[in-house]
């Protein structure tokens, strides 16, 4: 689901929220897919995911 808000400058931004879900004890979030061809991600690729603290995580390629 997309929301439209505005920004502290006064951009409208496209926000989208997700929710967390568990399957078999592993949990994950569906991220857009705008995202993942954004950044040029595939099937099975390796990604390193990091808790940056405050509810927020970093997900990048394990390769750089």
């Amino acid at each position: 689901m997309a929301l439209y808000v505005a920004n502290r400058y006064g951009k409208i931004m496209k926000k989208f929220i997700r929710k967390l879900t568990v399957s078999n004890r592993s949990y994950y979030v569906i991220i857009p897919k705008e995202f993942i061809k954004k950044y040029g991600w595939r099937e099975r690729q390796r990604l390193v995911v990091t808790d940056k603290g405050r509810g927020r995580i970093e997900i990048r390629d394990a390769r750089s």
